[in-house]
């Protein structure tokens, strides 16, 4: 998974973001779990009575020290709380496609949303997986997300998709640019033509800062969401890093789709 900060947003630097987050999250977590046990052993008739927070501090201390393998597990069920509780609040903002940004099914039971860089190689290498996901699930949406997080190159060609999106030729671009190789100027501006977008309107694509906009705000949802590089797939509740493979995209689908059914 490609992980380089950008250096064409005016974001916080996406990589320090997510550090401080995580530190945010260790501390919170120490400080539920010291909480939680004091309220548990203060409730035990049999024990002595827990009167202060040292004393809490140090019985927390212990148990971690003696059972240090509850940490990940803690730490893994309090990052997918924290995902599913932003993606519930922004899933308006993270489906919402960008114009013609989009492919497979208009009103699919389930939306899968990449976020991604032109000049990713694991993005690349993702394309044929959505592909094929999309050629053989019917009522599956696939929802495109430019993070330009690589270079210059990378957000100038996030400026021509997008125009390519409002053009309704978003798909055509999309796969001409991944097949013409490394991501130069040349490259984005060739793509461009091959699908009917003439030069003048790309380079024009290029400058338009009103694009900048579309950019930063999947920038921030990137962060809320804790994605540490590209690809980025949201599926449902789920946050996957990565080129995660067909399968592993398949898999997503279906446990979401499962989630969706009326119990029986």
């Amino acid at each position: 998974m490609t992980r380089r900060p950008s250096p064409t947003t005016d974001a916080a630097p996406f990589g320090a973001a997510i550090r401080n987050r995580k530190i945010q999250m260790l501390l919170g977590l120490f400080v539920a779990t010291t909480v939680a046990a004091g309220a548990a052993l203060a409730t035990q008739a049999a024990e002595p009575a827990i009167t202060s927070r040292a004393q809490i501090e140090e019985i927390v201390r212990d148990y971690i020290l003696e059972h240090p393998e509850i940490l990940p597990q803690a730490m893994e069920r309090l990052q997918a709380k924290r995902v599913g509780a932003v993606i519930d609040s922004k899933r308006g903002e993270i489906e919402t496609p960008f114009a013609g940004a989009w492919e497979g099914a208009q009103n699919g039971d389930i939306v899968l949303v990449e976020f991604f860089d032109y000049a990713c190689g694991y993005c690349r290498a993702s394309l044929p997986d959505i592909t094929r996901l999309v050629g053989e699930d019917k009522k599956v949406k696939v929802v495109y997300r430019e993070l330009p997080i690589l270079s210059e190159e990378s957000n100038a060609a996030a400026h021509v998709s997008l125009l390519a999106a409002e053009r309704n030729l978003y798909m055509p671009f999309h796969k001409a640019l991944y097949a013409a190789g490394q991501v130069t100027r040349e490259t984005i501006l060739k793509a461009a033509a091959s699908v009917g977008i003439d030069r003048k309107a790309a380079e024009a694509a290029i400058a338009d800062k009103r694009y900048a906009a579309e950019i930063e705000k999947n920038v921030r949802l990137a962060q809320a969401l804790g994605a540490s590089g590209t690809p980025t797939f949201v599926v449902g509740g789920q946050v996957l890093g990565g080129a995660v493979g067909y399968d592993g995209l398949k898999k997503a689908v279906a446990e979401e789709r499962a989630k969706a059914k009326p119990a029986t």
